[in-house]
Order: C-alpha cells, then structure tokens, then sequence
C-alpha cells in the first residue's frame, strides 16, 4: 500500500517529467475525479500547461504547472504511478501488480518542444485513489519527515486519542500509515493504544527520533513493507527482538500488531 515511502519513489520518478507539456488527458473513469472537476474540465486545465514541478506533501504527490493549477494524486491501497511505462515501484503489497491498462484511471500525454514524450498515468485496480486540482493543502498536518519533537509535541499533545491513531490521522501528521505507523511504535517501545497525550518528554523524544530514523530506513530499503516487523505480523508471529507472541488488536480502525513485553 502506498504510504511515505512509496509516494517518495513516485516523486522522485515524476521529477523527469519536469519541462514536458500536457498535451493531452484521458480520464475514462469519472469517480477517480474529485472536488467536482471533470474530465473535461481536467483537459481544460491542463493541456497545453508545462509542469514546472513535482513535490510530495505527506502520501499526495503534487505537479505544480506553469501558470495553471496544481495538479493532486492520491493513491488510496493500490494506487502506482507509471511515467513512460516504468512504475514508480515494483510492487504494492495487497494489490495485483500487473500492468493492465484497464486500470488507467487517468493518463497525461506529455510532449517535449511540440513533439510527444511519453505519458503520466496513474495505474489503481482497486480505484481507492483520486485526482484532484488545486487541492487544499491546509487540510493536511505536516510531512512525516519534517517533524521534529516540538512538531510532534503539537501533534500529540493532549489528545486522548490512540497514539496510532493520532499518528495515522492526516491532518495532524501526514503520510503515515498502517505499516509505518506499527513499525515505528513497535522500534521505539511504545504501546500503540495508550493515549496520544500520555507521552513523557523522554518518551516524545525516543518517538521523534524513531520516527526520522524509520522513514530514512524504509525509503532506503524501497518501500514501507519492509519493516523489521512486518514478517511476523501474521496470526503466529513473534515480536523480532524479544521472541514474545505479537498481540493483534484493532486500533484506529486499522489491524495492528504490536509487542506485549516491550511496547508500554
């Protein structure tokens, strides 16, 4: 599924398609349109416009174009980018992988100085994504790798929400998930379902440390299921560092796995 990580390969894939001109849009499924554009409307916008820019805000990937508007992809669980016929990433766990193009949701034709240069889709069999023009950044807490401890204090402190799902909620934290966020309280040795608001300052301080040091490990590895955890979180599994049966609760709406023994 497509969390931080991943919509960073995307981006950093997308970057190529900085100069290039819309040229054309395809967009045969009307739902994956949202805040009301069309798929008229997506052409009237765009065609003709240079992207001038790619960036990430949290698990929105963002093409900034030249005197138009912005143009905002989410991915939703199966959602991949496929710019020139190269996927973002290779695979998505919990999706077919397969490059049907059925699943197109919506293509760019891109040109390059009058002459075509290949093509933006994005490629989601499940149709959980969407796409979006100028979409309201405000409504979205600031990137998970931005976030330093007085940045987490103001995003944790006080609620009595679930720190996981406190962690997960977008607008108070952006581009963690459900496999980012078990990871990283499962490295840091907290409970998932204590409240938000509970934490110490040593505590806040171990978490924002985790949490930097977490995403910069599973960009590097090459996406967010490839956790230290995540091999055992399945009915069975043990906690990787200390052999303890994994406890599997609901929390946040979300299947969690977490450490009885060493997350408190």
């Amino acid at each position: 599924m497509p969390e931080l990580p991943e919509v960073e390969a995307y981006r950093e894939l997308a970057e190529g398609v900085i100069g290039r001109t819309v040229a054309a849009v395809h967009a045969p499924d009307p739902w994956y349109l949202k805040g009301g554009v069309t798929a008229r409307g997506v052409g009237v916008a765009l065609v003709g416009r240079r992207i001038s820019g790619v960036r990430r805000h949290g698990k929105v990937l963002l093409l900034d174009t030249r005197g138009g508007p912005t143009l905002g992809l989410r991915f939703g669980m199966t959602g991949r980018i496929v710019v020139d016929g190269v996927p973002g990433v290779d695979a998505l766990l919990y999706s077919s992988n397969a490059a049907d193009p059925a699943w197109d949701r919506i293509t760019f034709v891109l040109a390059h100085r009058g002459r075509r240069s290949g093509s933006l889709a994005v490629r989601d069999p499940r149709r959980l994504g969407g796409v979006e023009l100028d979409p309201d950044e405000r409504r979205l807490g600031p990137d998970a790798l931005t976030l330093g401890e007085q940045k987490l204090r103001d995003a944790l402190a006080t609620s009595t929400a679930p720190l996981k799902a406190r962690l997960m909620d977008q607008a108070k934290v952006a581009g963690i998930g459900n496999l980012i966020a078990d990871e990283v309280l499962w490295r840091a040795g907290l409970d998932p379902a204590r409240g938000a608001g509970s934490l110490t300052d040593p505590e806040l301080r171990r978490l924002a440390r985790t949490l930097r040091s977490t995403l910069a490990d599973l960009i590097g590895r090459g996406g967010s299921h490839t956790g230290d955890l995540m091999p055992a979180r399945a009915p069975g599994g043990r906690c990787p560092r200390d052999g303890a049966p994994l406890l599997r609760r609901t929390i946040g709406g979300r299947t969690t796995w977490s450490c009885p023994v060493h997350q408190r």
